[in-house]
């Protein structure tokens, strides 16, 4: 390690936010999924952009590695520091610096957790939410643009990262800029019609650092309600969530599947989020979708309601669970039409079985069923090598079936990554390289990630 750098890191964010010591080098060396540790040589944590700025440019200079980290609930490695370097905790730039009520929007901090969005908006302006991801409320705004992260209001209006006014992006080699209109007037409201800003999602961290988010944010009703629908026959599915869809009335439309407990085995679950400011307009809803679009199911005994809740304080889709001792599950994420469940859930089933895993699979619509968001759930025991490695090869075969089925992977790893990078047309992979190397030509911005050069 070299001191001068870590000397550097005091004199740009102090004393209490700079370290070189094994102790907490430790803990941010591994995430919560299956990934080998991977050790950083320092961790910094900055509380502005400037002191931000500062370390990048840093980093320039002593051509040392740069890792972006959020909420560090990552699963798939791509936070991890894959060749050393410096991991840059966001979490302390987490300042909520607008809420536009009128206009719908919030302009944050890139380290601002959804839990603190949540609570600020439940406070504050009770009738405005945002699209609030499956994951722990630690999980950062900044953090879940830069991997095209999901939320409980995918359906209708789309990925997190479709819901973005503006970004503010420290460029790998230290410049600020920013995207939309703030990068012409003092308002965050809109991206349109300005050139695009998309070389920074998806990325995962490897083009640059998200420093400042311009939110959309969409009404809060009353009463939330959500309704479990179960079917025993997964080609039904598609067309069920087609006939919700359609109506345009659900805030949230999921499907999942899982061995565990015995009595769900099998059976396929469809969970729907309404929301209303009155019962009148909670009933309204209820008989444009379930007495006018699925009544045919229901009349025919192949499904229905069983069971109803209301007044949850922020419903989403069914947790995977950890079935196993030790703590530990990693998913493989894609993107698929909706008419592709009854297929996916079935390899979803055989490969867990090949791997002595009970089976959890779920798909959440995105948009008006324009696509689903379908993730394969493989639990493991951190305590059993044997357990961790078959979770692995898991992970691996799962990656290997995406593209063959004529999918994409979402938020890939590392192996991921390069399966995707395979499969990807020559002239679109030679654009991100030559984009790659002009905003990063010291090549220090999350290195191993998206490694196209």
């Amino acid at each position: 390690m070299n001191s001068a750098v870590y000397k550097a890191l005091v004199d740009i964010v102090g004393e209490d936010y700079a370290s070189d010591r094994a102790e907490e080098l430790f803990t941010y060396s591994k995430d919560l999924g299956t990934a080998e540790p991977k050790w950083p040589d320092y961790v910094a944590v900055p509380k502005t952009v400037e002191e931000l700025q500062k370390i990048v440019l840093l980093a320039n200079e002593a051509k040392v590695a740069i890792v972006p980290m959020g909420g560090g609930m990552s699963l798939a490695g791509i936070a991890l520091p894959l060749h050393g370097g410096i991991m840059i905790d966001m979490k302390r730039m987490d300042e909520i610096i607008e809420v536009n009520g009128t206009g719908r929007y919030a302009v944050v901090e890139a380290g601002t957790s959804q839990g603190k969005l949540f609570a600020y908006l439940k406070k504050h302006h009770p009738t405005l939410a945002h699209s609030m991801p499956d994951a722990p409320p630690a999980a950062t705004i900044g953090g879940n643009m830069a991997i095209h992260g999901q939320g409980d209001l995918a359906h209708p209006h789309g990925f997190n990262s479709d819901m973005i006014n503006g970004l503010e992006v420290i460029l790998p080699t230290g410049e600020i800029c920013r995207f939309g209109s703030c990068s012409m007037s003092p308002g965050w409201f809109t991206q349109h019609p300005l050139p695009d800003m998309a070389f920074f999602l998806g990325w995962g961290g490897a083009t640059g650092i998200i420093t400042k988010v311009s939110l959309r944010l969409f009404p809060c009703k009353k009463i939330r309600e959500f309704d479990l629908l179960v079917v025993d026959n997964e080609e039904l599915v598609p067309e069920i969530l087609y006939e919700i869809s359609h109506v345009g009335m659900s805030e949230d439309l999921t499907a999942f599947s899982q061995a565990l407990p015995p009595m769900t085995d099998r059976l396929h679950h469809i969970g729907v989020n309404i929301s209303g400011d009155t019962e009148e307009e909670l009933e309204f809803k209820r008989r444009f979708i379930y007495d006018e679009r699925l009544s045919s199911f229901f009349e025919q005994g192949t499904g229905g309601i069983v069971a109803t809740s209301q007044d949850l304080e922020k419903p989403t889709v069914t947790k995977t669970s950890d079935w196993k001792k030790g703590g530990g599950f990693e998913y493989v994420g894609s993107v698929f039409p909706v008419s592709a469940y009854p297929e996916l859930y079935r390899k979803g089933v055989e490969i867990s079985a090949r791997h002595d895993i009970p089976y959890t699979v779920v798909g959440r619509v995105i948009g008006a069923a324009h696509s689903m968001m379908f993730a394969w759930s493989y639990a493991f025991n951190r305590a059993d090598p044997d357990s961790v490695r078959h979770a692995n090869e898991a992970l691996h075969e799962t990656d290997d079936l995406v593209p063959g089925l004529g999918g994409t992977i979402w938020k890939p790893a590392v192996y991921g990554q390069q399966i995707v990078m395979k499969h990807m047309d020559a002239n679109t992979l030679e654009l991100m390289k030559k984009l790659k190397n002009m905003l990063d030509p010291n090549g220090i911005m999350n290195p191993g990630n998206w490694e196209v050069a």
